[in-house]
Protein backbone atom coordinates (compact mmCIF):
# COMPACT_ATOMS: atom_id res chain seq x y z
CA UNK A 1 0.00 0.00 0.00
CA UNK A 2 1.45 3.30 -1.08
CA UNK A 3 1.25 6.33 1.20
CA UNK A 4 -0.53 9.39 -0.09
CA UNK A 5 1.27 12.73 -0.21
CA UNK A 6 -0.61 13.96 2.92
CA UNK A 7 0.32 10.81 4.81
CA UNK A 8 3.97 11.26 3.87
CA UNK A 9 3.93 14.83 5.21
CA UNK A 10 2.28 13.74 8.45
CA UNK A 11 4.74 10.87 8.83
CA UNK A 12 7.65 13.27 8.27
CA UNK A 13 6.28 15.65 10.89
CA UNK A 14 5.81 12.87 13.40
CA UNK A 15 9.35 11.65 12.82
CA UNK A 16 10.89 15.14 13.03
CA UNK A 17 8.78 16.48 15.94
CA UNK A 18 11.20 15.31 18.66
CA UNK A 19 14.09 16.85 16.75
CA UNK A 20 12.23 20.12 16.32
CA UNK A 21 11.29 20.19 20.01
CA UNK A 22 14.90 19.81 21.10
CA UNK A 23 15.93 22.67 18.80
CA UNK A 24 13.43 25.11 20.35
CA UNK A 25 14.54 27.39 23.17
CA UNK A 26 12.73 27.22 26.47
CA UNK A 27 11.11 30.27 28.02
CA UNK A 28 13.89 30.37 30.61
CA UNK A 29 16.54 30.27 27.88
CA UNK A 30 14.85 33.11 26.01
CA UNK A 31 14.56 35.13 29.25
CA UNK A 32 18.24 34.51 30.00
CA UNK A 33 19.20 35.60 26.48
CA UNK A 34 17.09 38.76 26.83
CA UNK A 35 18.66 39.52 30.22
CA UNK A 36 22.12 38.99 28.77
CA UNK A 37 21.33 41.27 25.83
CA UNK A 38 19.92 43.93 28.17
CA UNK A 39 23.03 43.75 30.36
CA UNK A 40 25.26 44.06 27.29
CA UNK A 41 23.28 47.09 26.13
CA UNK A 42 23.58 48.70 29.56
CA UNK A 43 27.33 48.11 29.51
CA UNK A 44 27.57 49.57 26.00
CA UNK A 45 25.51 52.60 27.06
CA UNK A 46 27.83 53.16 30.04
CA UNK A 47 30.88 52.84 27.80
CA UNK A 48 29.37 55.36 25.38
CA UNK A 49 28.68 57.79 28.21
CA UNK A 50 32.23 57.41 29.51
CA UNK A 51 33.64 57.92 26.01
CA UNK A 52 31.54 61.06 25.56
CA UNK A 53 32.82 62.44 28.87
CA UNK A 54 36.39 61.67 27.79
CA UNK A 55 35.80 63.47 24.50
CA UNK A 56 34.47 66.52 26.35
CA UNK A 57 37.50 66.51 28.65
CA UNK A 58 39.83 66.15 25.66
CA UNK A 59 38.10 69.03 23.90
CA UNK A 60 38.43 71.21 27.01
CA UNK A 61 42.13 70.34 27.25
CA UNK A 62 42.58 71.12 23.57
CA UNK A 63 40.86 74.49 24.02
CA UNK A 64 43.15 75.30 26.96
CA UNK A 65 46.21 74.29 24.95
CA UNK A 66 45.10 76.48 22.06
CA UNK A 67 44.62 79.41 24.46
CA UNK A 68 48.05 78.83 26.03
CA UNK A 69 49.64 78.65 22.58
CA UNK A 70 47.95 81.91 21.61
CA UNK A 71 49.15 83.54 24.84
CA UNK A 72 52.72 82.34 24.22
CA UNK A 73 52.59 83.68 20.66
CA UNK A 74 51.41 87.06 21.96
CA UNK A 75 54.19 87.15 24.58
CA UNK A 76 56.77 86.19 21.95
CA UNK A 77 55.57 89.02 19.74
CA UNK A 78 55.82 91.51 22.62
CA UNK A 79 59.30 90.23 23.47
CA UNK A 80 60.40 90.62 19.86
CA UNK A 81 59.00 94.15 19.75
CA UNK A 82 60.79 95.09 22.98
CA UNK A 83 64.05 93.53 21.73
CA UNK A 84 63.83 95.30 18.38
CA UNK A 85 63.06 98.57 20.16
CA UNK A 86 66.11 98.16 22.40
CA UNK A 87 68.32 97.59 19.34
CA UNK A 88 67.21 100.92 17.82
CA UNK A 89 68.42 102.91 20.82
Amino acid sequence: MALSRGSKVISALILTAPLLMTACATTDEVKHAQDTANAAKATADQALSTAQQAMQAAQAASDKADKASSDVAALNQKTDQMFNKSLRK
